[in-house]
């Protein structure tokens, strides 16, 4: 079915798009995957944030299909993968066989995203796009029919150490804006000091690495930005919240 695209204009205070908190596992202690991921994502209802990264679109090298496939037998939980590689029309059908619920690939690193959101579809894994900070809302948008995320940057995709980009948030009110009903995720880092601000804008997908992984306590930490969410997002009043860890 395709998704009904609204005019700008026509912006809603808040939106009816469900809260997720997506630890990204690049940020937790790697000689513990499958330990780590289930520490922060015990449930079939929780997520985690998989980074694939191929030294080429980005300079950055990290995991692949494999270790992917080795981990999914020991959670439960959703696993939304992020390539940020040249060519992702090649890892369509390892990244299905391997356990991806959600293929976002960079709208930058393909010739031809119709083709390639097809096959994604085909291969039964949800279908994201992401946008690099410089790379704007309206290319996301065009596909937006067909799509179930667009992923909204908020650091250079493939380098550490970069602060939250807020001027990023203009393009998360547009999505929001145009596309009511679609998944928007942001990535890169967000915390406790922008989760609100992500929120406002319309962002109800919040990947977070380090705000968790280092957290006192990474359940209070996810729950802490869920609630932004929902109250920022969703319009939810303080009793409708997700109650607050113990």
């Amino acid at each position: 079915m395709k998704r009904k695209i609204i005019d700008p204009l026509a912006s809603m205070a808040f939106h009816s798009r469900p809260a997720a908190i997506l630890p990204s596992l690049l940020a937790c202690d790697l000689a513990k995957l499958a330990d780590e991921a289930n520490r922060v994502a015990p449930t079939a209802a929780d997520f985690v944030h998989l980074d694939v990264m191929d030294g080429h679109f980005v300079p950055n090298l990290s995991w692949g299909a494999p270790i992917i496939k080795c981990l999914k037998p020991h959670s439960k939980a959703y696993f939304d993968v992020h390539l940020m590689v040249s060519e992702p029309e090649k890892w369509v059908k390892d990244m299905a066989e391997a356990g991806a619920d959600m293929f976002t690939f960079h709208i930058e690193a393909t010739q031809d995203a119709p083709a390639l959101i097809k096959a994604i579809k085909a291969a039964k894994m949800k279908a994201g796009i992401a946008l690099k900070p410089a790379t704007p809302a309206s290319e996301a948008l065009k596909y937006a029919a067909d799509l179930d995320l667009i992923l909204v940057m908020t650091v250079e995709p493939g380098f550490g150490g970069q602060s939250f980009m807020s001027d990023m948030m203009p393009k998360v009110a547009e999505i929001r804006a145009k596309c009511p009903d679609m998944d928007i995720e942001v990535d890169g880092g967000i915390g406790p000091a922008n989760i609100d601000e992500c929120a406002k804008a319309g962002a109800n997908w919040i990947v977070a690495g380090s705000s968790v992984f280092k957290a006192a306590s990474p359940l209070q930490a996810i729950i802490a930005m869920k609630r932004s969410v929902e109250k920022h997002g969703n319009g939810k009043s303080d009793a409708e919240l997700t109650p607050e860890a113990n």
